[in-house]
């Protein structure tokens, strides 16, 4: 289960934001439901347009039932955030196999482990991804530092114990991985481009999976001997 679900959620987080006990107290079923429910809203209409009536009414709870757990809308919208980047860590990052050191494999391994986890609770990574898409991360400086760090944590896994050998002899190792991130890099900007303005819940993203995947094919016979290109 989840490490913001249950017990954890009393904990105070190191920007002091108090998950109240209250809410720890619920039933899992419950927790989720409510959670859902205010990722769901977020991720739709922003901070500033979500209603907290929506919310609740999509939980099924009443109104001073959610303010009993949270005591403003804003400890709702940042406790989100913690739990969201929990959820991605444990059920995306935690799961990259560090043993990889096929460089492409591993973002491609990577991907199929993000898919599966977005599988599991989309809400998540669109509400994440609203905040990125429509700068609202921006908004509160302590969490956007969080999420630096937990993504600057993801790089590095990235980056470590890569097996240069893989790479054609006539461009230098480091030359292949910076140009084969900074495409990645790209591609993710572009498609933060393309989504811009659009309520990511209604957007199906499996072209998205399969176009990345057919990109990493492209680089791969691109950057690798063609020993290690064939494979696919």
């Amino acid at each position: 289960m989840l490490c913001f679900i249950g017990p954890h959620w009393s904990k105070t987080t190191r920007e002091g934001t108090v998950i109240t006990e209250k809410f720890a107290a619920l039933e899992l079923a419950k927790q989720e439901r409510i959670l859902n429910a205010a990722l769901e809203e977020f991720a739709e209409q922003g901070y500033e347009r979500a209603s907290t009536n929506r919310i609740v009414k999509k939980a099924g709870i009443g109104k001073g039932m959610l303010f009993y757990y949270f005591k403003s809308k804003r400890e709702l919208f940042e406790s989100l955030i913690e739990y969201a980047i929990s959820f991605v860590v444990n059920e995306y990052l935690n799961r990259i196999d560090d043993e990889e050191t096929d460089f492409l494999e591993k973002y491609r391994q990577a991907a199929q482990c993000k898919l599966k986890a977005y599988t599991k609770n989309p809400h998540v990574f669109n509400f994440l991804g609203s905040l990125f898409i429509n700068r609202e991360i921006e908004k509160c400086k302590e969490m956007e530092n969080r999420v630096s760090e937990v993504r600057k944590t993801g790089y590095a896994k990235f980056f470590n114990n890569i097996d240069t050998s893989l790479f054609r002899e006539d461009v230098a190792a480091e030359k292949c991985i910076k140009l084969i991130h900074w495409t990645i890099d790209g591609y993710e900007k572009d498609i933060i481009s393309r989504l811009q303005g659009k309520n990511l819940s209604s957007v199906d993203m499996e072209p998205f999976w399969e176009e990345f995947f057919e990109y990493i094919a492209i680089l791969k016979r691109v950057f690798y001997k063609n020993k290690h290109a064939c494979k696919e």
